[in-house]
């Protein structure tokens, strides 16, 4: 019922939560990387670094070197399905932001009700890719649980027990623990099994303030001194913190510290991408691949509902492929989007990045 007053609808607000990619930015979709197939497999040849030995004398044959071995992985990308019902009687009312007294437009109304769950749902696929990137950095393996807490995908690549070192504690107050012998030791670890430089360090904020408090980590960064390191944060992405360059040993690296969070199917509560008390080491030139499989359809999305899907929903760039399909329900009342995807974080250096557990 309307009354003497006036009100002016302003225009609505959407909190939106983000999607963050700093892990799986790593992981590169190249071409080949989005394929049909039930598995994804991958030729892994590795070199070492042998020397020439001489022969005994000009006379001497030649030695014999061996190019054609390789390693053959394959792999079972997971499988993500998720639906969206829009129900049109619900486009009677009024909408977020809409004025009451406007007559509804339910073709508008339905397609921004796609078009916002679609958003949803992607960046729910690609916070998956993330924390999936996140647990192969940190474990070498990837974990998810359903809402019950059965495991309902997982998968080791067995990344050596070298690569995932338990430190002894690095104190809060910096007065136990060796940081930079810590992070010494796994770098020369990865150069050897990996053949890699590293470059990257990312820390959990528990890790990184224990790291800043020791006292050989200060003189580092000293600049009236050796002039090893500097701070100098930037925000260089919502959730991720570059903290300045920093020389450890023969290696020169880039530290961040990293403030993302999922809300854990399980338990609902915020859960860090990077454990509190985990630093992760890793070459920024190694190859690591993030894998989208396409699930097989039978027939094309109903014609009359396609037009409420995006024209586009693979971005390899951003290392997101997302397959819709759209129908109407037989009495017209509901469409029915459903989206799929089938992604695989893949770290196809395994050697080229490793774990510290510092408390």
């Amino acid at each position: 019922m309307s009354t003497t007053s006036t009100t002016q609808m302003i225009e609505a607000f959407r909190l939106e939560a983000g999607a963050p990619l700093f892990f799986a930015s790593n992981f590169k979709t190249g071409p080949r990387n989005i394929h049909t197939s039930e598995l994804v497999e991958i030729d892994i040849i590795r070199e070492d670094e042998d020397i020439a030995v001489p022969v005994p004398n000009i006379t001497a044959g030649y030695r014999n070197n061996e190019r054609t071995k390789y390693v053959n992985k394959g792999f079972e990308p997971a499988v993500i399905k998720e639906q969206l019902t829009v129900v049109v009687w619900e486009q009677l009312k009024r909408q977020a932001g809409m004025n009451p007294f406007e007559s509804p437009d339910f073709a508008a109304a339905v397609g921004e009700q796609t078009l916002s769950g679609i958003r949803v749902v992607s960046k729910k696929i690609r916070r998956t890719c993330e924390l999936m990137s996140a647990q192969v950095m940190q474990t070498g393996a990837i974990t998810i649980p359903d809402s019950a807490g059965a495991t309902i995908y997982s998968l080791d690549f067995g990344v050596r027990a070298t690569h995932k070192v338990t430190t002894t504690a690095w104190a809060a107050d910096g007065s136990t623990g060796d940081p930079l012998g810590d992070i010494g030791a796994l770098s020369h670890v990865i150069r050897k099994d990996g053949k890699r430089r590293p470059g990257r360090l990312a820390f959990g904020n528990g890790a990184m303030k224990r790291f800043l408090k020791n006292a050989a980590v200060q003189a580092q960064l000293d600049k009236t001194k050796l002039n090893l390191g500097a701070l100098d944060p930037a925000n260089r992405s919502e959730d991720a913190t570059f903290y300045g360059m920093v020389w450890i040993e023969n290696y020169q690296y880039e530290l961040w510290l990293y403030d993302a969070y999922y809300k854990h199917p399980q338990t609902g509560t915020l859960t860090p991408y990077l454990a509190d008390n985990k630093m992760v080491m890793w070459s920024p030139n190694a190859r690591l691949d993030m894998s989208f499989g396409r699930i097989p359809k039978m027939a094309e999305p109903e014609g009359r509902a396609a037009r409420f899907l995006p024209s586009r929903m693979s971005i390899p760039e951003i290392g997101i492929d997302l397959q819709s399909y759209a129908y109407f329900t037989p009495d017209g009342d509901n469409l029915v989007i459903n989206l799929s995807a089938r992604p695989l974080a893949i770290p196809t250096e395994l050697d080229s990045f490793g774990c510290l557990t510092v408390f």
